[in-house]
């Protein structure tokens, strides 16, 4: 519950989300992440270097430790989930409901398998 509790916390997900492909100085992750203010960027960046998921570089910017990389792989399906989602918002309502009316026949798989 410790991970979802910090990776609920408002920002969290996104700050680490803006750092998935290369490090970033604290202006760029503020620009990048619109109407976060420099405090709430502040305290996320040390909550999530306090849980080791965030590190700073020797010149100062931002990085993904390996623990930060392994929790990207691991919420990239709920990317593709979420992009699909609304994908089927967008589209006209066919009367289909709920999560799984928005996964394609080729995504389908088992109960619980994790892509």
């Amino acid at each position: 519950m410790v991970a979802l509790d910090l990776l609920g916390r408002r920002w969290s997900l996104r700050v680490l989300w803006e750092l998935r492909e290369a490090p970033a100085g604290f202006r760029s992750l503020q620009e990048r992440c619109d109407g976060m203010s420099s405090s709430v960027l502040r305290q996320r960046l040390l909550e999530l270097e306090e849980n080791r998921l965030v590190r700073r570089t020797d010149d100062g910017r931002y990085e993904l430790t390996p623990a930060g990389r392994e929790l990207g792989e691991a919420i990239r399906p709920l990317d593709r989930w979420a992009r699909r989602w609304v994908a089927a918002l967008d589209a006209p309502d066919d009367g289909a409901e709920g999560p799984g009316a928005c996964v394609d026949a080729e995504d389908a798989g088992e109960p619980g398998d994790v892509r």
